[in-house]
């Protein structure tokens, strides 16, 4: 009989025995922990995600839905609602419609009521300044711009005139220095039919 010396490698190789549980004895030893050898399931219509983006002040969510995003009471929604703090869309049946900005609002208020112990009256007046601060920040920014435009036109403006001014200046009698045609041609003495002074000085 035959015999040759087992090699740990042939354990891997087709038709050889090699150790205890020959090809399969391998393949599990090489599988790592938690895998099956098997290609992974693909998830099915049911695991599809769809991901859908809206404009932030669209209303999207009911109520119920508004309430549990802000982690408050939906008749809490009700009572902001009322003292004019929150103002949400209505849909044609008249159901109440929050926008994701609306969310973010009722965080904002949980927060100063909460944590800030305000009451409802210091809210509305913490939310009025705030208001007021962003439109004096829009109305600082068109300001800016409006100055900024101004700038624009009057380097405009100056590159005009200057570019004008010098194509009127012309060297005064062979010298380095600068004067305008029109003050030029007014600085020469004007001839006057009537006058014989005139003739005999031109003679």
């Amino acid at each position: 009989m035959s015999y040759r010396e087992h090699d740990p490698g042939d354990a891997g190789t087709p038709g050889t025995a090699g150790a205890p549980g020959g090809d399969a004895g391998m393949a599990r030893a090489r599988t790592p922990e938690g895998a099956t050898g098997a290609p992974p399931a693909r998830p099915g219509p049911r695991g599809r995600v769809t991901r859908v983006e809206v404009e932030t002040d669209r209303g999207v969510f009911m109520i119920s839905v508004a309430a549990q995003l802000a982690n408050l009471h939906p008749q809490t929604l009700r009572t902001y609602e009322a003292r004019g703090l929150i103002e949400p869309q209505r849909s044609q049946k008249g159901t109440r419609l929050y926008s994701q900005e609306d969310v973010e609002r009722l965080r904002r208020i949980q927060e100063m009521t909460a944590e800030l112990g305000l009451n409802l009256a210091g809210v509305e007046r913490v939310l009025h300044l705030e208001q007021e601060l962003e439109q004096m920040h829009a109305r600082i920014e068109e300001i800016e711009l409006e100055a900024l435009r101004a700038q624009v036109r009057l380097a405009d403006e100056l590159e005009r005139v200057r570019r004008s001014f010098r194509a009127e200046l012309v060297p005064y009698r062979g010298s380095r220095e600068l004067v305008r045609v029109a003050d030029l041609l007014s600085s020469l003495p004007r001839a006057n039919p009537g006058n014989p002074r005139n003739d005999r000085d031109a003679s």
